[in-house]
C-alpha cells in the first residue's frame, strides 16, 4: 500500500484553488502589516475542498500532519487540523492522548481564529469532556500570553457548554474579561450567549455581575440574541 504524504495532500488541495477566493481570503483573514494573521498566505481553496482531502487523507501519519503544519500557507495547516479532528473520534485512548499532545505542541501553528474554531471543541473540547481531570489544560491556555491559546481556551468549553456544563466556560470568561483582543472579545460574547441558549438565566447572572465592565464588543456579541429592550438594557445602563 503506498504511504500517504504531505506532498499528496500539498497536490490535491493545489488541483482546488480558486485564484478569486486567493484575492478575497487574505483581507478577509486580516493579512495586513500590524493585523491579527499578518503574513499568512492563502492560495484559495475553500473550506468545504478541505474537507474532502482531509477524509481521503485521514490515515495521514502524524509526522506528515506535522508537515502541513509547519506550512507557511493558511489551507495546509487547516487541512492538517481538519485531518487531525476526524482521526480523533476513531482513535483509542492512547492516540486521542497522542493527538490532543501534538495539537498543544503545535498550539502557535494553531495562528487564526478560524484553525481554531474548526478544531479545538473536536480535539481538545472532545478530551476534556470525556476526561474533566484535563481540565486544567485549558485554565492554563487561558493565562497565556499568546492570543491564540487563549482563543483556544475559551472555544473548546463550547463542548461542555453542549453539555450543559457552564462552570469552566463562566470561570474563563471571567478570566479573561479584560482581554484586549477583539478575538478575544467576540469568542468570549459568543460562549456566553451559547450558554444563555440553554439557560438564560446562567448567562444574565454572568452578565448581571460584568455587563458593565466587560468590553462592548464581548457584551454585544454575548446579548445578539436578546430582544431589543433587554439588549438596550445592557447597552444603556
Amino acid at each position: 500500500m503506498q504511504i500517504m504524504t504531505a506532498k499528496d495532500v500539498v497536490k490535491d488541495l493545489n488541483s482546488c484553488i480558486d485564484k478569486k477566493k486567493a484575492e478575497f481570503l487574505p483581507k478577509y483573514f486580516k493579512t495586513g502589516k500590524g493585523e491579527y494573521g499578518e503574513g499568512d498566505i492563502f492560495i484559495g481553496v475553500v473550506v468545504p475542498d478541505q474537507r474532502i482531502v482531509a477524509k481521503k487523507y485521514i490515515e495521514l501519519p502524524l509526522s506528515q500532519v506535522q508537515k502541513l503544519l509547519d506550512s507557511k500557507i493558511h489551507e495546509h495547516r487547516l487541512t492538517a487540523l481538519l485531518i487531525l479532528t476526524y482521526q480523533f473520534p476513531k482513535a483509542d485512548e492512547k492516540m486521542k492522548k497522542t493527538i490532543v499532545d501534538f495539537y498543544l505542541k503545535n498550539a502557535q501553528r494553531i495562528n487564526n481564529w478560524d484553525l481554531i474554531d474548526l478544531s479545538s471543541v473536536e480535539i481538545l473540547g472532545e478530551y476534556i469532556f470525556a476526561h474533566p481531570q484535563y481540565k486544567k489544560i485549558i485554565y492554563k491556555l487561558s493565562r497565556s500570553k499568546s492570543l491564540w491559546e487563549r482563543r483556544i481556551s475559551i472555544i473548546s468549553t463550547y463542548k461542555l457548554i453542549r453539555n450543559r456544563q457552564f462552570a469552566d466556560a463562566l470561570r474563563i470568561a471571567e478570566s479573561l474579561l479584560h482581554d484586549k483582543k477583539d478575538l478575544i472579545q467576540k469568542a468570549v460574547g459568543w460562549m456566553l450567549r451559547e450558554i444563555g441558549k440553554r439557560d438564560l438565566k446562567a448567562e444574565e447572572d454572568f452578565l448581571q455581575n460584568y455587563y458593565q465592565v466587560m468590553p462592548r464588543t464581548m457584551l454585544r456579541y454575548a446579548i445578539e440574541k436578546f430582544p431589543l429592550k433587554k439588549r438596550k438594557y445592557y447597552l444603556t445602563k
